[in-house]
């Protein structure tokens, strides 16, 4: 493909885009506007390396890279696993690491080892749809929440919840805890299936430099 062509990153908002750009600064990508905290710009270019950057919303990145948007993507593999977009996961980059478990009352581990009709309340329904279905092959009813799912046992709203797990302190303070884990997460780069026949050679020097950093 021609050098002219840039290769567009879209990258997570927060935390994530902020250690991104760490790591890329170690294996010599940089882009100085993005570094101007009052800047209102939306698309960031390093013109020597025809490189460009945009953030978006985590559940959008699968979304710009699947459509084309973006070659490459970088967001957390629950957002992977629950937008379920034509994508190509390449790298596991290490940061962000956290799990995403079945947690509630300690009462509520009876009802994940008899496979009862429960209910399950989610910000990830698809995650926790494909974990009771597919794996445990047990029948529940999923209620999707955007806020604290952790409320959800505690007002009976569900029996247990599917959530992102970090430190447990959260559900430790409610009396919850995490009775099976779904998944280990992290940070990942997404590739689109397109861009990585096109710019095959370009991504894969990008993967192996920072493969190489992570060694």
């Amino acid at each position: 493909m021609s050098e002219d062509r840039y290769l567009t990153f879209a990258l997570g908002k927060g935390r994530l885009a902020k250690k991104t750009m760490e790591l890329f600064e170690e294996i010599g990508i940089t882009c100085e506007e993005m570094k101007d905290p009052d800047s209102r710009k939306l698309i960031f270019v390093n013109e020597a390396l025809k490189l460009r950057f945009f953030l978006a919303k985590g559940p959008d990145v699968p979304t710009y890279v699947e459509y084309g948007a973006a070659d490459i993507g970088v967001v957390g593999r629950d957002t992977i696993l629950e937008e379920n977009r034509n994508v190509y996961e390449v790298l596991d980059l290490g940061y962000g690491k956290c799990r995403m478990c079945v947690c509630g009352p300690s009462s509520a581990k009876e009802l994940l080892q008899h496979h009862e009709r429960i209910r399950v309340a989610s910000k990830y329904p698809g995650i926790a749809r494909d974990y009771f279905y597919n794996k445990k092959h047990q029948t529940v009813e999923i209620i999707k929440l955007n806020g604290s799912v952790e409320l959800g046992p505690l007002v009976e709203l569900s029996d247990v919840i599917v959530d992102i797990v970090e430190t447990g302190s959260t559900l430790r303070e409610n009396g919850l805890e995490v009775l099976e884990e779904v998944c280990p997460l992290s940070a990942r780069m997404i590739v689109n299936p397109v861009s990585m026949q096109m710019e095959g050679a370009r991504i894969q020097k990008l993967v192996a430099d920072i493969r190489a950093r992570q060694n």
